[in-house]
């Protein structure tokens, strides 16, 4: 199974109140609506801000030549920041960007400079201050802000690429969103790649001040390993064995990672191999050792990936998308170095049934992913 992670090749914040005010480079992605008023609009308009981020087509399609048609799967992920004043259950839309009217420029602003960067995207331009502006009326094919702010992107009215993910109080606030869709036809050329847009449901409306929900993500510029990805998962898994191997159907057992130099590059692509055993094996007349014969894992067991600093998992468990493959030689996976953070380092654990029990090995299997 795979797991790939294409991080974005540009995003920035929009806010209606500093409407030509770029952020192209500021660590944080923010999604807010206030209901407060700022000089020059009506009591009852709020103050919103939303985020555009791309992902570049030479990485998707790259990707997708991996994928050669076999299932899969395309998520956006953004990680948590920080959190305030959440109301309750809240929807966010993400939408493609609608490309019709060009390119957005990312800039080199951020939201404390003084004075504000204009030269890219805001609420109000594309590109710059003296460049395109976003569409100001809805079109046949595309939709923008109308209910509060005019601007603020504009993105396609097309079901098929517009995607929901719900955030309340007892869930996790990171985003977690399958957008397979949207990407699928980015890599077709059915609709331009031009990003997506995410931003508060609008037709949610806080008219009270102590409900103004901010919702900060961490950005491609971010000096942490959270920055967000495009993470596209496919079945790659493969079963072909021809020589006398068997499954492994005893506890307990011994498991050990082959073909693992302890060090990689982020373009690294490396098969690791699963060795596995009894920890006791039974008796049998043979000429070789018992300790030398290698086993398969049992069918859905799978791999993940955890960073040893935060003890956060990297890449989860999946029974589709990380399952472990076999050949002849035992079992084994493929994983791709470019979605680990460079100069980390990274646990590797195996996840099996055997004999009704769930079982987690994790003994050291370590290895580090540092600059190319």
């Amino acid at each position: 199974m795979a797991v790939y992670k294409i991080f974005p090749s540009k995003d920035a914040t929009m806010y209606s109140y500093n409407s030509s005010r770029n952020t192209g480079l500021d660590e944080i992605l923010e999604l807010s609506i206030d209901p407060e008023p700022t000089s020059g609009f009506y009591l009852d308009i709020p103050r919103l801000s939303r985020f555009i981020i791309q992902f570049g087509d030479d990485e998707i399609n790259k990707v997708y030549n991996y994928v050669d048609g076999n299932t899969h799967k395309a998520f956006l992920r953004c990680y948590a920041a920080e959190v305030n004043s959440l109301p309750g259950p809240i929807d966010l839309a993400i939408t493609t960007t609608f490309d019709d009217y060009g390119s957005w420029n990312m800039g080199t602003g951020k939201f404390n400079y003084d004075p504000e960067y204009q030269n890219g995207v805001s609420w109000t331009y594309m590109t710059s201050q003296d460049g395109t502006s976003w569409p100001l009326t809805n079109g046949y094919n595309y939709e923008v802000s109308t209910n509060y702010v005019s601007g603020g992107g504009a993105w396609f009215t097309n079901s098929d690429y517009k995607y929901t993910q719900t955030l309340d109080y007892y869930t996790s606030k990171d985003i977690n969103v399958e957008v397979t869709d949207a990407v699928d036809a980015w890599n077709d050329g059915v609709i331009g790649n031009n990003g997506f847009i995410v931003r508060i449901d609008e037709d949610i409306y806080y008219s009270d001040g102590n409900n103004a929900p901010v919702l900060k993500y961490y950005s491609r510029d971010t000096h942490t390993i959270y920055p967000p990805c495009l993470e596209i998962r496919w079945n790659d898994y493969d079963f072909n064995v021809n020589s006398n191997i068997d499954e492994l159907n005893t506890l307990p057992a011994v498991i050990s990672i082959d073909n693992n130099p302890g060090v990689f590059y982020p373009a690294s692509i490396n098969q690791f191999r699963v060795n596995s055993r009894p920890e006791y094996p039974a008796r049998a007349f043979q000429t070789s050792s018992y300790y030398t014969q290698n086993y398969y894992l049992p069918e859905n067991s799978c791999y993940a990936i955890k960073d040893l600093d935060t003890n956060e998992y990297i890449v989860d468990f999946d029974e589709q998308f990380t399952k472990l493959s076999v050949d002849d030689n035992g079992s084994y996976f493929t994983l791709y170095m470019n979605g680990l953070e460079p100069e980390r380092y990274y646990s590797i654990l195996i996840k099996t049934v055997i004999n009704g029990s769930t079982i987690v090995f994790d003994s050291d299997y370590n290895f580090k992913v540092i600059n190319g």
